[in-house]
């Protein structure tokens, strides 16, 4: 091959070979190839990926790189990486975030957690990767984001919208609290529905122009207010952030439940306090023990986006108003919260892309004796036998996740298994858990149709 043979259809077929780790698909297919150009033997691209704060940004460039390079008559190549976040499907269209793409909710099943400091960091290192970010404290009774910002004195400013107001800037991001609004020493001495009533409006009459993530700091706990906000709010997930030890994880786990019920996808769950990492000696101590989200988060089958360390510097730097990731970029918390963010970027993207090529969602699933029932919201009823249900499990232990061949061996799985139980995954999948101990895979809606032999065609 020539360089004057060389065509945009045979680059493509090389980028074909590269393929996203995390959404399993090619970058073409993906449509992550952009402005294609060959001049000369010399291509140049840019591939444009779903979040500023990818994970594997470089690792993409690379392979890209050198798919290209072993095409023959190539004699250059440039690989621009650039980034558009998008939209989830349940992105508002009216009101004050009719232009942010994608809400995220921040909680905890008990205050004390560090809940407040890890949204705040998040938020920053997201808006630090390139993405625009909004930051929203509704912690109503106990609001700490405007200390941790610097901006304690700052007061929002009118918007265009008569009644609106436009959320203050510090660092990088957009955010509003209630402490903008009263004294630094003012008690909110609310009943719930005046609280619900500030959220409500903090979501439908603030400005928050274009965001790629409005990140929302919900109160502790599971209550009404918590409730009514992630019924009201239109998020694309949520986070779940706790201390490692059991009794902290046991509580954080209603709060999963909540999100559960109303169809909100864990995106995953950050460990706060994680150890002690004393600074003279290095030795590490688990002063809360160690290991407890990641343990609930394997258990679950939902993402582990981080553990990050027990430091004084991230409180010092909280009440200086400089978040720790900017303040202390190289300390061992400011790196595990900047891997943490984009652990939570690369989720969003996922599921996003998962939710929006869904064509057949469930309306009801039970696990019955012989089988599971699933009524679809098009009328459709598919029954399946528990053992073809378990060996058809998608999960990496199950099959190979890059070329799709089964790693199940039949002969494995008891003849008698059955499904036990079953819980929503977002809106896009069901985990079930089977008799033999596995409860790992995710069955995407639409492969659960597929696997239904009575599915209309």
């Amino acid at each position: 091959m020539t360089t004057a043979t060389l065509a945009p259809e045979i680059v493509l077929q090389a980028l074909r070979a590269v393929r996203d780790p995390d959404l399993h698909r090619d970058i073409v297919s993906l449509g992550f190839v952009k402005n294609l150009r060959i001049e000369n033997g010399a291509v140049s691209l840019d591939i444009e990926l779903t979040t500023p704060a990818c994970p594997v940004k470089d690792a993409l460039r690379e392979e890209a790189a050198a798919a290209i390079r072993a095409i023959p008559g190539v004699r250059g190549v440039a690989v621009n990486m650039t980034s558009q976040v998008r939209s989830s499907v349940m992105a508002p269209t009216e009101g004050g975030m009719k232009r942010v793409r994608n809400a995220l909710a921040i909680a905890s099943g008990k205050g004390g957690v560090g809940k407040s400091t890890v949204a705040t960091n998040l938020a920053v290192a997201l808006a630090a990767s390139g993405a625009r970010v909004g930051l929203m404290d509704a912690d109503v009774y106990g609001p700490s984001v405007p200390m941790m910002l610097g901006g304690l004195s700052a007061r929002p400013q009118a918007a265009d919208v008569e009644g609106w107001l436009r959320p203050v800037e510090r660092h990088g991001i957009r955010f509003m609290s209630m402490a903008l609004l009263t004294g630094r020493d003012t008690p909110v001495i609310w009943r719930g529905p005046m609280a619900t009533k500030l959220i409500q409006q903090f979501l439908g009459q603030v400005d928050w122009g274009e965001l790629d993530y409005l990140l929302i700091d919900l109160p502790p706990g599971t209550g009404d207010v918590q409730l009514t906000l992630t019924q009201s709010a239109p998020l694309s997930g949520a986070v779940i952030v706790t201390t490692p030890q059991d009794v902290a994880v046991g509580v954080t786990m209603r709060g999963l439940r909540m999100f559960e019920q109303v169809q909100v996808p864990v995106l995953g769950i950050v460990e706060n306090m994680s150890r002690f990492v004393c600074g003279h000696c290095g030795q590490a101590t688990d002063v809360f023990r160690h290991g407890g989200g990641r343990r609930a988060a394997q258990e679950l089958g939902i993402q582990f986006l981080g553990e990050i360390p027990l430091d004084a510097a991230v409180a010092a730097a909280g009440d200086a108003g400089q978040p720790v990731v900017l303040s202390a970029p190289g300390s061992a918390s400011a790196r595990a919260l900047l891997e943490a963010a984009g652990n939570l970027a690369r989720e969003v993207s996922i599921v996003n892309e998962k939710t929006a090529s869904v064509r057949h969602r469930p309306a009801e699933a039970q696990v019955r004796p012989d089988g599971v029932e699933i009524k679809w919201t098009d009328g459709h009823v598919s029954r399946y036998a528990h053992r073809p249900l378990r060996l058809a499990c998608p999960c990496a232990m199950c099959v190979d996740e890059w070329t799709g061949q089964p790693r199940l061996d039949s002969a494995t799985v008891p003849a008698d298994v059955r499904g036990m139980d079953l819980r929503p995954v977002g809106r896009y999948a069901l985990q079930f858990s089977f008799s033999d101990g596995h409860a790992t895979g995710l069955y995407a809606y639409d492969r659960l149709r597929s696997l239904d032999p009575t599915t209309p065609a």
